[in-house]
């Protein structure tokens, strides 16, 4: 089986001593730990973390290197809430692609990535013993994010067999005076789910009827198949005044290490996360908003280089799904799964009853060397499943299944 006590190594009991209780009781997600067991397997094959196989596109590249040649100020601090052109250009590419109108001074911020926005968010209005609604399974990093807040996350079970459906029902059932807020995902990582108008409009008249924020996580907003219609929570005005979304250059551009974001919310709310930005980063790294600029400026929504850039990236990547769910087809034996309408993921269910999703993923990458993502590591709805990324090139893509079909005729 190989040596599984590497893994003991990162589950074991830590020492806690004097450390606050916000960092002690959360851990580091299994998308993290399966790369750092991996590093002691040699040749392996990764569908685990969510990272593209393409690199950051030539045009952002080339006016970096322009603006490091010619800028004297790139290596220093902009202002705390991001360049000003670049929040202008947000604003654009919001109006354009949400039908949003957004004061780019008071309603944006650039970020440290996504993920900085989400937990600035998540910090400024999450007080020690605040419910906050989440669906599962979820990202993992949101549990975190809520749990470092001294929140309490309330899992709320996607309907899995009506294709990850949100289940409204469930979420009205879960209020109580100690709710805050809702944490939502959407196009969904683990599941690739991408929730219907019908579905959003009635979260937010839940969340609009008891008072609650929603934290909105819309990495994935570009990328939705089968032309499939895209629908955003930023599209309800009356949601505006409870509504906190942050989106990300690393997805739709590949700037997965820039480490560039944003928000969009009300005045009020931004001016209130800034405090926690400011006392955290500062600002966003100012070279990293030099790319995230040049993206968006060939970006008009129409023939821009940007534009031919993602179209193509959507275009590869519904290949990447179609390859990765036809290899599925032939493991009906050991795992179902949903066909992901959005992102980059399938979460398949593993139909081998004796194993977990912490057996199955240390099953594969100690046995086939391939590295997969524990569904346990998603909330409570996780367990039974694993994550597949299929950002992978294809030919690694192909690579990995033709390992996983060895390793799945034991349980024939």
């Amino acid at each position: 089986m190989g040596d599984r006590s590497v893994y003991r190594s990162v589950g074991q009991k830590e020492d806690t001593d004097g450390i606050a209780r916000r960092v002690a009781q959360i851990t580091v997600s299994a998308i993290k730990q399966m790369p750092v067991l991996a590093s002691k397997v040699e040749g392996c094959i990764s569908l685990g973390q969510g990272i593209p196989s393409f690199e950051t596109p030539s045009f952002i590249r080339e006016a970096v290197i322009e603006a490091l040649r010619s800028d004297h100020a790139i290596g220093k601090y902009s202002l705390q809430p991001g360049l000003s052109e670049l929040r202008i250009e947000i604003a654009r590419h919001l109006q354009q692609t949400k039908g949003i109108r957004i004061d780019p001074e008071k309603e944006i911020f650039v970020s440290c990535g996504a993920m900085e926005a989400l937990a600035a968010a998540t910090a400024t209005i999450v007080e020690r013993g605040d419910e906050v609604l989440i669906p599962s399974p979820t990202y993992s990093s949101h549990i975190e994010q809520i749990l470092f807040a001294e929140g309490k996350p309330v899992f709320v079970p996607l309907i899995e067999d009506q294709e990850w459906k949100l289940d409204l029902e469930g979420f009205k059932r879960a209020i109580t005076p100690k709710s805050k807020a809702i944490f939502l995902c959407n196009p969904m990582n683990p599941t690739g789910a991408v929730f219907s108008q019908e579905e959003l409009e009635t979260l937010a008249q839940i969340a609009l009827e008891h008072n609650l924020f929603v934290i909105n996580d819309e990495a994935y907003d570009f990328l939705v198949y089968d032309n499939l219609p895209y629908f955003s929570l930023t599209s309800i005005p009356d949601l505006k005044k409870n509504l906190i979304t942050t989106y990300s250059f690393s997805k739709m551009f590949c700037m997965t290490g820039w480490r560039v974001g944003y928000m969009y919310a009300s005045a009020r709310i931004v001016d209130q996360v800034l405090k926690v930005h400011d006392a955290f980063a500062i600002c966003a790294p100012r070279v990293s908003q030099y790319a995230a600029l040049a993206a968006l400026k060939a970006t008009n929504g129409k023939d821009g280089e940007g534009d031919r850039s993602i179209q193509q990236l959507v275009a590869r990547l519904a290949s990447r799904r179609e390859i990765a769910c036809q290899r599925l087809n032939n493991l009906l034996h050991v795992f179902s799964y949903i066909k992901p309408r959005g992102a980059y993921y399938v979460f398949p269910k593993i139909m081998i009853k004796e194993m977990g999703s912490m057996d199955v993923s240390l099953d594969l990458l100690y046995e086939a060397k391939v590295i997969t993502i524990p569904g346990s590591g998603f909330g409570p709805s996780g367990e039974g499943h694993i994550r597949l990324s299929f950002g992978a090139t294809e030919e690694e893509i192909n690579k990995a299944f033709d390992r996983i079909d060895i390793w799945a005729k034991n349980y024939r």
